[in-house]
């Protein structure tokens, strides 16, 4: 393993983190480039105290909840405001699907079991479970991290629902000069590969390469010379919406299991 990346260039577009997953590229032998595409990440506090003050007066009759992260945020708040028990009512009153593990044992370490989850850690595998449900006027929460669920929204909207979206994170624009280099290095193959830890960060390239006239030239240097790298699911479907189709992801949706496999991945095409 010491030197499955000796002589790879590698972007590193997740911030968090990033100093870890630098060393661990140096210890295989390849060089990492820090290229931030996405800002700070920062809790609304004001907002978010409304929308669960919201929550907890109209209790909705489902409650689709999709990282774990955001519901601890909500937890957190809601005791800050004397609220944590009546929002720990107003959950395990409604029906409740969850995305992804982290979720699931963020319910499961306050007493609650999801009705629905996916099943397979992304958008697409919850929609599938919640198929069988009827939403013709239900009042729904969906609670989102940082980044706009479209394809979910579109989907309960269409199912008749009544959705209320709750977003505990706000994710920042990267500073377009990170954007602007990242970017240049992508279409002339001047890295061999990107590792992506988030939907933001392919959402903010994308739209930057399109403000720029430049998105074909960023998906064809993924199709040939770069290859694009995602921690997870909901990573890789972000980048699969973005139009990219070569995808490497690790089994485990850990950082260090996406290096690794990146490097098992080279190993075996080289």
């Amino acid at each position: 393993m010491a030197d499955q990346l000796k002589g790879v260039t590698i972007a590193l577009a997740g911030p968090r983190k990033s100093e870890e997953l630098a060393k661990l590229v140096s210890n295989m032998g390849g060089t990492a480039l820090l290229r931030p595409a996405q800002g700070t990440v920062f809790l609304d506090g004001e907002e978010l105290r409304q929308e669960l003050e919201e929550w907890t007066l109209n209790p909705p009759d489902w409650s689709i909840l999709t990282t774990g992260m955001g519901l601890d945020a909500l937890f957190q708040t809601a005791g800050g405001m004397g609220l944590e028990e009546r929002f720990q009512e107003v959950l395990a009153g409604s029906m409740i699907a969850a995305r992804g593990y982290k979720t699931v044992n963020a319910l499961k370490k306050r007493g609650l079991v999801p009705h629905v989850r996916d099943d397979d850690g992304s958008t697409t595998g919850l929609i599938r479970g919640l198929a069988p449900f009827d939403f013709q006027g239900k009042a729904v929460v969906l609670q989102l991290h940082g980044d706009p669920a479209p394809r979910l929204n579109a989907w309960l909207k269409e199912a008749g629902a009544e959705v209320r979206q709750v977003l505990p994170y706000r994710h920042m624009p990267p500073e377009q000069e990170d954007l602007e280099r990242l970017l240049m290095e992508i279409t002339e193959e001047k890295v061999d590969a990107v590792t992506f830890t988030s939907a933001p960060q392919i959402r903010f390239l994308a739209e930057y390469a399109g403000s720029r006239g430049m998105l074909q030239a960023m998906l064809e240097a993924f199709e040939t010379g770069v290859l694009a790298v995602a921690v997870g699911r909901v990573t890789a479907d972000a980048l699969k919406e973005a139009g990219i189709r070569r995808i490497v992801m690790p089994e485990q949706e850990r950082m260090g299991s996406m290096i690794v496999e990146l490097g098992r991945y080279l190993a075996s095409h080289r």
